[in-house]
């Protein structure tokens, strides 16, 4: 049985932050931090670099560079961006020291420093947090897919590790994300009962939830949770059978094994306490993950057992959160959705579009993970994009939860097309969105949409114009596996596409030419640096054009995941049947969209004979030389290897 929680209606002192601070988009003109609070706080911010003139902000200023979200009568989000009239160094460390007081506290507030709400946050030899502006792009770290109750190590723990190791002159220039920083649709019942316990102490309005057998988030979150069975929440109607089978797929796949637990997030209060408990230690309760007697009753023997199982692993994933609390107010984090931040085969097909947002109750789930995405992830990568305004449409939607304001957000952000961008690094820093600009299929609704559609290339392509190199982000490899994108066209032709995810960039056959045409385009950079994940393991690719005199150095640089693997013993056959279906003389070659270039596989060097791909949860660094081109290529683990990607040798086996 699950370990039980005594029943109680007493909540225990909510500390005041929450979550984080997370360090965002920072340059020497602008300092970007997210914030997570209990209660309305003033602000006071120092920035203490230690090669210039330290430069303070008084609450009073502060007021005019922190736009504060209400999401709960005791969740409030600060999102501080502060414009510089003073730029600040570059290469050499800044401190940074926020201190925070109630708003209640006027005329005489108590000042608190990072000494009284997270007092393990700063590294051994400093007095604050801190970070470093690097001139070049030299040095980053880099990971996707984070799945709280997979069995491994936390690779933002490997993250802390190397930090802990690095003077500031080797700083990262930046952590970027690449996707399923959450896993809305795959959640572990003690996850979910975590977020149901904080969710208690937090007080959401109560959010009217459409079409559904729990008709108030309220129940959802105590009485009704409905554990391993989200998806029988949706009417017995023909329309909802396609959404269950799409939105809540819980049957094993052929080739990409993955069990979702059937505990998809759906409502906006969820939502956000699935940021707060994956970013920070500070709002888990000491029996966090405990049921109490009448929602243990609910599950089946099965369902216990599953139950324990992943107790286990989420209480283990808890005690890390310090260090990854730590990490994240270190390095400014580059954040992009993949499909896991919102749900299983977001977008992957025109049917699955007009399936999922024709009903109301799908929708919403969508519509709610877009909500927090803005609020937790998209909002700190551009803070100039997103208005006051949308904003304060956010904290009417929080405070009037399921009412018309509700739906009218969800319409705009599901409208909304800006969710790519670019950091002014050198080399630059250009962040693809392949969820919501998809070109869809002309010719059958089911087939696999493009990642990116043209107007969405044409952009691209204008971007890339008068740089010598870039370092490009795209949630999905570019150059992925032949034999596993053959595998996803194969169910493609047999109608199954959503059984394999059947979604890469040569799945369309539009945007597959429109990205081969790019790479050619001659004002197109020399340098070209793909950082991937999505797919659970982790390969480096050196991509040549055939038959073409200096063109573009474009390398593949995937590190998946960061706390999820690809299940090895498949990985190990396909990767082998890879090497030998598609080696340099094999027919097979001339068949895919990728005939045109020639693609150099680069061993880790554990690798043994034949393989090609790592199966390593960790946190990849990626190391660029002056000209932007990879110096070095790691994949670093939480037990302190590093695991080296060879990319000085070649394989002489070209695909």
């Amino acid at each position: 049985m699950p370990t039980l929680a005594a029943d109680t209606t007493q909540d225990a002192a909510l500390p005041l932050v929450l979550a984080g601070p997370l360090l965002r988009a920072v340059t020497p003109q602008r300092f970007t931090l997210w914030l997570a609070t209990s209660r309305p706080v003033q602000l006071q911010l120092s920035l203490l670099p230690d090669n210039g003139e330290p430069q303070h902000f008084t609450a009073l200023q502060m007021q005019q560079h922190c736009q504060t979200v209400r999401c709960a009568g005791k969740l409030y989000l600060q999102l501080i961006h502060v414009p510089l009239q003073q730029a600040l160094p570059t290469g050499c460390w800044i401190g940074y020291d926020l201190t925070l007081a109630d708003k209640s506290d006027n005329p005489q507030p108590d000042w608190l420093g990072w000494q009284h709400w997270a007092a393990d946050i700063v590294y051994a030899g400093r007095n604050t947090p801190g970070f470093v502006i690097q001139p070049q792009l030299s040095r980053l770290l880099h990971g996707s897919c984070r799945k709280p109750h997979y069995p491994a190590e936390d690779g933002l723990l490997a993250a802390d590790l190397y930090l802990q190791q690095q003077a500031a002159e080797h700083w990262p220039a930046l952590l970027l994300h690449s996707g399923d920083q959450i896993y809305a649709d795959d959640v572990a019942a003690p996850m979910l009962n975590a977020i149901h316990r904080l969710i208690g102490q937090l007080d959401f309005t109560d959010e009217s939830l459409p079409c559904s057998a729990v008709t108030k988030s309220s129940e959802l979150h105590s009485s009704k949770p409905y554990y391993y069975r989200r998806e029988t929440l949706l009417p017995k109607t023909e329309g909802s059978r396609a959404v269950i089978t799409q939105l809540f797929k819980g049957a094993k796949k052929p080739v990409f094994t993955s069990d979702n637990a059937r505990n998809h997030l759906i409502s906006l209060a969820e939502m956000l306490g699935m940021y707060l408990l994956v970013w920070s230690p500070a709002g888990w309760l000491d029996d966090a993950t405990q049921l109490t007697a009448d929602i243990a009753a609910q599950l089946s023997e099965e369902q216990q057992q599953t139950f324990n199982k992943h107790q286990q692993i989420i209480q283990q994933f808890a005690a890390g959160l310090s260090k990854v609390r730590r990490v994240l107010a270190h390095l400014p984090s580059a954040m992009i959705f993949d499909d896991h931040d919102v749900t299983d085969d977001w977008n992957l097909t025109a049917e699955w579009e007009q399936t999922a947002y024709n009903h109301d109750f799908s929708r919403r789930i969508i519509g709610n993970a877009l909500i927090g995405y803005l609020l937790c992830q998209g909002w700190g990568n551009t803070p100039e994009r997103f208005t006051p305004d949308l904003l304060k449409q956010a904290e009417h939607a929080f405070a009037n939860s399921g009412s018309e304001q509700h739906q009218q957000l969800i319409t705009e952000l599901l409208r909304f097309n800006q969710w790519h961008y670019q950091w002014p690094t050198e080399p630059p820093l250009l962040v693809l969105d392949t969820r919501t600009r998809r070109w869809r299929s002309e010719v059958n609704i089911g087939k696999p949409s493009g990642l990116l559609d043209w107007e969405a290339i044409t952009e691209l392509q204008q971007d890339l114009i008068g740089h010598d190199a870039v370092v490009l982000v795209s949630p999905a490899p570019v150059f992925g596996v032949k034999l596993i994108e053959g595998v996803q066209k194969l169910f493609t032709f047999f109608g199954r596409p959503l059984l394999v995810d059947a979604e890469n960039w040569m799945a369309h056959r539009g945007t597959a030419y429109a990205l081969m045409n790019l790479f050619r385009h001659p004002k197109t950079p020399k340098h070209f640096v793909i950082l991937s994940g999505d797919v659970h393991y982790s390969f480096v690719y050196e991509v040549n054009l055939r038959g073409q005199q200096g063109g573009p150095d474009i390398w593949q640089i995937t590190s998946s995941g960061l706390k999820n693997q690809f299940p090895p013993r498949l990985l190990d056959v396909l990767d082998r049947l890879n090497r030998w279906l598609y080696s340099p003389r094999s027919p097979l070659n001339w068949f895919t969209k990728r005939r045109s270039m020639k693609i150099v596989p680069h061993k880790p060097d554990t690798a043994k004979a034949g393989e090609r791909l790592l199966n390593q949860s960790g946190i990849g660094l990626v190391e660029l030389n002056a000209d932007g081109s990879p110096k070095q290529v790691f994949q670093l683990t939480s037990q302190g290897k590093k695991i080296a990607f060879n990319i000085s040798e070649t394989d002489a086996r070209w695909e």
